[in-house]
C-alpha cells in the first residue's frame, strides 16, 4: 500500500484521509487544527502544523507517493506554488480560483506531475463531458447542474455550506467563465437563472456559476455552462442583499457554516448533445450514508478512486499538470463503477433534443 500525505482536515480533507486508511494505506494528515476528526482512526499520522511552513521542504516528510492538497481557497493555491517545484506528484482537490495549470512553465516543476479538480463537480462532470464527446463527438451543447443542499428548505438561507463558506461565496461573486459559439466569454455570475425539477426533491433553481475551468480549453463543443443548484429563494435574498449592500460576509460565514447531522443530499446533472440532435444526460445523487455527509462522499469518493487508480498505473498520467479529463476512457468507467459501489447514485440515458 502507498504513504499519502493530506493536507487540510476539514469536512472533505478528512473524509478522503479516513477513506484511504480504510483501504490500507499509511495516511498522514496535516492541518493546524485538526480537532478530534480523527479520534476513531489512531492508524492516521497527525501532523498539526502550519503547512505552508512544513511544505518548503518536503523531503523531510520521508518516502512517500503522493501529496493530497484539499486545502481551502487562496491557502491550497499558495501550497501548490511551494509543492510545485519539488518534483513530486500531487493531487489537488482546493479548487481555488487560481487554477494550478497557471503554474505550468514555472522553474523547477519539470518533474512534477498534478492531478486537479478531482470532485464532483468540477471533476467527475469533466469526466462525463469526456465520454460525451468520445460517443458523441464535437458537442453542440453541454451543460453541468449540481449542487449541495439540505433536504428541506431551512433557516433564513435555505442552505448550509458543505465545505468552506468563504469558497462558496466565491462562487458567487466571480465572474462565470462559459462558452458561447465556440468562444469563451464572461458573464456575470448568478444570471440565467431558471427553475429545473430535481427528482424526488421538486422545484429547485439553477444559476451561471465559474465552474468550467479545464473544459473551457479541452472540451471540443460550441456552447458550455455550469450552473449552481439551490432552494427557490436562496439565491435571490442573496442578490437582494447584495444589491441593497446589506451583505456581511463574515456573518454569510457564519450563517451558512455546516451544521453535522443535517438532512442533505448532493445532485448532479450532465447533459450533452451533439451535432445529430442526440444526446446523454447523467444524473448522479446521494443523500449521505453512516461513513459520511453527501458532499464528502460524492467529492471525496472521486479523489480517493483518482489516487487508487493513479497508484495502480503509475503511469496513468504524463508528467506535467492534468486535468481529470484527460483521464483514459477505461479508468473514468472504472471509476463510475466504482462510484456505484459506494451506492452513489448514477443513471446514464440517451436522449434527444425534444427530450
Amino acid at each position: 500500500m502507498a504513504i499519502i500525505h493530506c493536507l487540510g482536515a476539514g469536512l472533505i480533507g478528512s473524509y478522503v484521509a479516513k477513506k484511504l486508511s480504510d483501504n490500507g494505506h499509511e495516511v498522514h494528515a496535516h492541518d493546524l487544527s485538526p480537532g478530534n476528526v480523527f479520534i476513531e482512526y489512531p492508524e492516521i499520522i497527525i501532523h498539526k502544523e502550519n503547512v505552508l511552513e512544513s511544505c518548503k521542504k518536503i523531503e523531510k516528510f520521508g518516502d512517500f507517493d503522493i501529496i493530497v492538497n484539499m486545502l481551502p481557497g487562496e491557502i491550497g493555491n499558495s501550497i501548490m506554488k511551494i509543492l510545485y517545484p519539488q518534483g513530486i506528484n500531487i493531487v489537488d482537490l482546493s479548487f481555488s480560483e487560481i487554477t494550478p495549470d497557471s503554474l505550468s512553465g514555472e522553474k523547477g516543476g519539470e518533474d512534477t506531475t498534478i492531478l486537479w479538480d478531482v470532485g464532483i463537480a468540477p471533476g467527475l462532470s469533466n469526466m462525463l463531458l469526456s465520454l460525451a464527446v468520445e460517443e458523441l463527438g464535437h458537442l453542440e451543447n453541454g451543460e453541468i447542474r449540481v449542487g449541495g443542499n439540505p433536504s428541506e428548505k431551512t433557516g433564513a438561507w435555505n442552505y448550509v455550506a458543505p465545505f468552506s463558506p468563504k469558497d462558496v461565496i466565491a462562487e458567487y461573486t466571480r465572474p462565470a467563465r462559459v462558452l458561447r459559439k465556440k468562444e469563451i466569454v464572461t458573464l456575470e455570475a448568478l444570471t440565467e437563472r431558471h427553475i429545473i425539477t430535481v427528482p424526488g426533491r421538486g422545484k429547485m433553481e439553477a444559476f451561471l456559476t465559474d465552474g468550467l475551468r479545464s473544459v473551457l480549453h479541452s472540451i471540443p463543443a460550441t456552447n458550455l455552462s455550469e450552473y449552481t443548484v439551490r432552494w427557490p429563494g436562496h439565491i435571490k435574498k442573496f442578490i437582494d442583499e447584495r444589491d441593497a449592500k446589506n451583505l456581511n460576509y463574515e456573518k454569510l460565514v457564519k450563517e451558512w457554516e455546516y451544521i453535522p447531522g443535517i438532512s442533505e443530499f448532493t445532485w448532479l446533472e450532465v447533459v450533452a448533445y451533439g451535432k445529430n440532435e442526440q444526446g446523454i444526460r447523467w444524473t448522479v445523487s446521494d443523500s449521505g450514508s453512516s461513513d459520511g455527509h453527501s458532499m464528502a462522499r460524492c467529492t471525496g469518493l472521486v479523489t480517493v478512486f483518482c489516487i487508487e487508480e493513479w497508484l495502480a498505473n503509475p503511469n496513468m498520467l504524463k508528467t506535467g499538470i492534468n486535468a481529470p479529463e484527460v483521464l483514459e476512457n477505461n479508468v473514468i468507467k472504472s471509476i463510475i463503477s466504482k462510484l456505484k459501489e459506494e451506492d452513489i447514485e448514477i443513471i446514464e440515458e440517451k436522449i434527444n433534443y425534444s427530450a
